[in-house]
Formats: C-alpha cells, sequence, structure tokens
C-alpha cells in the first residue's frame, strides 16, 4: 500500500479511508522506551547513597542530622534517597525546609542541587560555610524530622503525604522495611498512586516530545536545506501560531512542518486541529485555490492512530503530506523540499 505522499492529493480524497489505514499501520507508541538524558542515576549508585544512610544511622535507628549530614556530604546521592523516602519533589522539600527550620531554600535552589548531585553523585559535597551548605543542612534536619515524626491524623476523606508504607508510624515503619523489605502488594498500591518512573518520565518530558523535532532537523541539515526552527511560543510575522519549522525562512515561506508526539488522542486533534489552521492559513485569499506555501505534518505516538475522522482531516489538510518516524526518511523527497535541497 503507498504512502499518502507518494500520489497525488486527488488520489488521496478519493481513497480516503485506505489511506488513514496506511498511516495508523506505521504509527507506533513511543511511550514504553524513555531516553535516560544527562543526570540519570542508575540504580548501583542509587543503592549506594540507600546503604550508606543505613549505616551511618545503625540502619535507621539514630536517624538525627548528626548522623545524617555528613553522609550527606560525603556520599552526596543519599540526599536523593532522603527525598525518595520523604516522597517529596526538590520544591516540596524546600518549603516544607524553609517552614521547618528557618532558613531560605528556594525551589530553584533546591532543583540545582539536587539535579548538580544527579549528574556528579559520587563527588563529595563542599564544607565551606556556603549559603549551598546551609540549605543542605536545612533539607536534612526536615528530613530527619519527617522521618523520625511519621503520618498526623487524617480527617475522614483526607490521605496524608507521609501516611505511605515506610513513614506512616516513623522510624518503626522505616525499620520495618529495611530489616523485612517490602510486600508486593504495597509496591503495586503505591504503584497505583504514583505511576512507574513518573518523576524519570516527568524530567525527561521534553527530551522525549523532541523526538521528532530532532528527525526532521537532522534530515534538513544533511540535505543542505535553509530552515528557521522557531522556539516555544515565538511569533513569526503572517502567522497567528508559528509553525515548528519554516522554509528556508519565515519572510519566504514555501513549507512549513508541524512536528507533533502524542500518545493521547485528545491531545492529538488538539494538533491536527493546529495543522488545519496552517492549510487554511496557506490557501487564504488564494484566488487558484494553490496554496502559497506547503504544509507537512511529521507525528509520531499512539494518540494519533485513534480517530479516524481527525486523521482524515490531517490528510486532507496537508495535502497527503503526512510522515511519521517509520517513513520520515522519504520526507525530502516527496515534498518540496526538494526543490531546496543543496547536497
Amino acid at each position: 500500500m503507498p504512502f499518502p505522499f507518494e500520489v497525488g492529493f486527488d488520489e488521496v480524497r478519493s481513497r480516503l479511508d485506505m489511506y488513514v489505514d496506511a498511516v495508523f499501520a506505521c504509527l507506533e507508541s513511543e511511550f514504553l522506551v524513555m531516553p535516560k538524558g544527562a543526570g540519570f542515576v542508575e540504580f548501583s549508585t542509587f543503592e549506594t547513597g540507600y546503604e550508606a544512610l543505613k549505616r551511618a544511622t545503625g540502619n535507621f535507628r539514630d536517624v538525627t542530622p548528626e548522623k545524617v549530614a555528613p553522609v550527606v556530604f560525603e556520599v552526596p546521592i543519599s540526599l536523593i534517597v532522603l527525598r525518595c523516602m520523604l516522597g517529596f519533589t526538590p520544591p516540596e522539600w524546600a518549603y516544607y525546609a524553609s517552614r521547618h527550620t528557618g532558613v531560605a531554600v528556594t525551589q530553584s535552589a533546591a532543583r540545582t542541587i539536587d539535579r548538580s548531585i544527579r549528574m556528579k553523585p559520587e563527588e563529595a559535597l563542599p564544607r565551606n560555610g556556603s549559603v549551598t551548605e546551609r540549605r543542605i543542612h536545612a533539607l536534612t534536619d526536615a528530613a530527619c524530622h519527617i522521618l523520625e515524626s511519621g503520618a498526623p491524623e487524617s480527617s475522614l476523606g483526607e490521605l496524608h503525604r507521609f501516611d505511605k508504607a515506610d513513614t506512616r508510624a516513623g522510624l518503626t515503619s522505616l525499620r520495618s522495611l529495611a530489616d523485612l523489605g517490602v510486600p508486593y502488594s504495597i509496591l503495586l498500591y503505591e504503584r497505583l498512586l504514583g505511576r512507574p518512573f513518573a518523576g524519570h518520565r516527568d524530567s525527561i518530558s521534553e527530551l522525549v516530545g523532541n523526538i521528532v523535532e530532532n528527525a526532521i532537523e537532522d534530515l534538513l541539515s544533511r540535505a543542505g536545506i535553509s530552515f528557521r526552527k522557531t522556539k516555544r511560543a515565538e511569533r513569526l510575522p503572517g502567522f497567528d501560531q508559528a509553525p515548528d519549522f519554516v522554509i528556508p525562512n519565515e519572510f519566504n515561506p514555501q513549507i512549513v512542518i508541524e512536528a507533533k508526539l502524542t500518545e493521547d488522542d485528545g491531545t492529538a486533534r488538539d494538533k491536527v486541529t493546529r495543522v488545519q489552521h496552517l492549510g487554511s492559513l496557506g490557501t487564504e485569499g488564494q484566488p487558484s485555490g494553490q496554496p502559497r506555501f506547503e504544509v507537512v505534518a511529521c507525528i509520531a505516538g499512539r494518540g494519533f492512530g485513534v480517530r479516524r475522522e481527525d486523521m482524515k482531516k490531517l490528510l486532507l489538510s496537508t495535502r497527503g503530506k503526512v510522515f511519521t518516524l517509520q517513513n520520515m526518511h522519504q520526507l525530502v523527497d516527496h515534498t518540496r523540499l526538494a526543490e531546496f535541497r543543496s547536497r
């Protein structure tokens, strides 16, 4: 079965359902495999921090700032382990630490400390009386207080953030899990509440979202094609919504490319509407009906493979120029991009 970009637009319109099937057949979900990205912490590194904390506190029997702080500075990844025990994001921990200790720990400072440690998890932290050192002490003090105290009573219909298996009853809960391990049902239940790999997925969301854009940029560069890649929320003259790529530039747009990835059909519908708008903009005021620039859609993710009517709209608004990661290598040869190839 040919792809819609390989045939004329009249053919696409006359056999629209067949070409919807052709696009659906080569759409794959991208959610199962994630890039690690910079700052990814391997389990062996994480466990090093856990074991260091465990030894320093006598298997979590003496969890005090005096015992924990030296470990944090010598084995910095142990600070990330502490954060995971709390179940906090860096900004949440910063807020709690500021309230508890009176030391101003800003959200941005907490994020910076967290990322710096994940980038160099085994490099000892300096103890030079700096603002950062005081903030790390504040975070550590707050963590020890939380782990010691456990979860307070919650009113009916509420769930306290510390009411989880390892912090519910303070250090008693923590020691029990450290000694005996976690029952599988508890692991599954906490996954239900928190989603597996949620934190990592959030941290690399931009990296995942750039998969399609990076593939396009690589193709254009290798073909020696001049292009303008827009930034998020950037405004371009003549466009009320800037496309992801303009060829050769915004002052003489001949081809515009939208790069979209989504695993959700609702989001896919919004992205299709965006491409439709560009298609309408391209034909606006054209007496011949021929668009003043070619609209190309490069898509990925299972979200686009759900609603047939949305895919029909996408094919019509791009005149069949819809590409996926599986056939992206044909992008230049089957669009007006071939006119701008220099190598």
